[in-house]
């Protein structure tokens, strides 16, 4: 069994690559071909909360761990077992990985639902998950002007700074104005404009929430929207806030999956991604990076204790 840190994970695991890998993945998943387990949740009176969620697929099957507290931060591992012996072969940590692959999850979306001509996006939001939301963007369009918000000025015009197409912008509203593809990555409780602001044409990555009880996105838009595709329907209706607190029990038929390679339907529709992040895309980017770490001599060895 072997160690990866972070620096390696984030060496080895391109944006563009973890799409491709996500792509495979995905369509894997549709053929019956990989498993993914959704996410539970172990809560303690002191606020701190641990998180575990599995995946299987082709030679490999893990699960990621990580624990939570609202005032001391959050740590993730994963680890990589193998599908045919159920050997433990890697401890990766998991930090990059996790925010490589939720990107990797929504730049698939952008690929396959964005307008191919799409060349402006909006980012509301200007943390750790805004900036693997917009690489991954940028790998599957040929983005010419960005437009980022956030509730603190400061962070919106830092996030700004790194890339020399984008612009802070003051409010929501200026920033959804020309955006052609819009990121929601916020910590948001309530929806953080109203269903008018959106253009027909628009696709949307929806990433900041995966509470049943808290939403990015307003109830309106959803109707209004013409394809709504999440990375499982089941773990969605676990934990989508977006989509639980807007549609009744019956329209959830309007709910189709990204496994499916869904398309946009015209030029004017309005199409949603809503990310929970899935064990799944965990496995398919983990196994990826414990096969360049071994070719590539990036290891830490671990010790391994055999039952019995």
């Amino acid at each position: 069994m072997v160690h990866i840190d972070e620096a390696t994970v984030r060496q080895l695991l391109p944006m563009s690559k973890a799409i491709d890998l996500l792509a495979r993945a995905f369509r894997d998943l549709a053929a019956g071909e990989a498993q993914s387990q959704p996410r539970r949740r172990l809560t303690l009176p002191t606020g701190a909360v641990l998180h575990q969620m599995a995946g299987a697929h082709g030679a490999y099957f893990g699960t990621k761990i990580y624990s939570t507290h609202p005032q001391h931060g959050a740590w993730f591992v994963f680890l990589l077992y193998d599908a045919e012996t159920a050997i433990p072969l890697a401890l990766l940590d998991a930090n990059w990985l996790g925010q490589i692959r939720t990107g990797a999850a929504s730049g698939l979306a952008t690929r396959w639902l964005a307008r191919p001509e799409a060349r402006t996006v909006a980012v509301l939001g200007s943390g750790f998950q805004a900036a693997s939301q917009l690489e991954a963007v940028l790998a599957v369009r040929p983005i010419r002007a960005i437009s980022v918000w956030s509730r603190s000025q400061d962070k919106a015009q830092a996030f700004a700074r790194n890339y020399p197409n984008a612009a802070a912008m003051p409010t929501v509203e200026a920033a959804l104005v020309d955006a052609d593809i819009v990121v929601t990555a916020t910590t948001a409780k309530e929806p953080l404009f109203p269903a008018e602001l959106i253009r027909p044409g628009t696709h949307i990555n929806a990433v900041g929430s995966n509470s049943p009880l808290r939403r990015e996105l307003p109830a309106e838009l959803i109707h209004r929207a013409d394809r709504i595709v999440v990375d499982s329907v089941e773990q969605a209706q676990i934990e989508a806030g977006d989509l639980l607190l807007s549609l009744a029990p019956d329209e959830w038929s309007r709910v189709v999956p990204l496994a499916g390679e869904p398309q946009r339907e015209s030029p004017e529709a309005i199409t949603i991604f809503k990310s929970v992040g899935l064990g799944l895309e965990d496995v398919a980017v983990g196994g990826w990076v414990y096969e360049q770490a071994l070719a590539q001599g990036k290891v830490t060895p671990l010790p391994l204790f055999a039952a019995g």
